[in-house]
């Protein structure tokens, strides 16, 4: 389960490999540390339980979210998943950029709106 700024519940991965919105959209996954949209889109790194943004500010975060971060809200309780859609086929995976250096600070895009570049 995925949480953002505000502590709300914005996506979840079952395998630790795909990311899905609730109402069951595939949006983005895991390579090494990365994370990509299934368009190919490098988004940003995940490590220590935060999703960061390719600038190293926080986005999403889950329950094992250790190490420097921001404050971490009260979590709201999760929504309701719908059936899962079938995954697309993955896009050629853009070079990754390197690795910004992980900030304190919750980045400017909402969670949503960070997963939803990946479609």
């Amino acid at each position: 389960m995925f949480y953002d700024r505000n502590g709300n519940a914005v996506a979840y991965t079952e395998d630790n490999e795909h990311i899905y919105m609730f109402n069951g959209n595939p949006v983005a996954y895991f390579y090494n540390d990365k994370v990509y949209g299934f368009n190919g889109i490098h988004l940003g790194w995940f490590g220590n339980g935060w999703i960061r943004d390719l600038n190293g500010k926080c986005v999403l975060f889950n329950s094992k979210a250790s190490g420097s971060g921001p404050i971490k809200p009260v979590k709201s309780i999760k929504p309701i998943k719908s059936v899962k859609s079938i995954k697309p086929v993955k896009g050629v995976k853009q070079v990754s950029r390197v690795r910004s250096v992980d900030s304190l600070s919750w980045s400017h895009l909402t969670g949503k709106d960070f997963l939803l570049q990946g479609i």
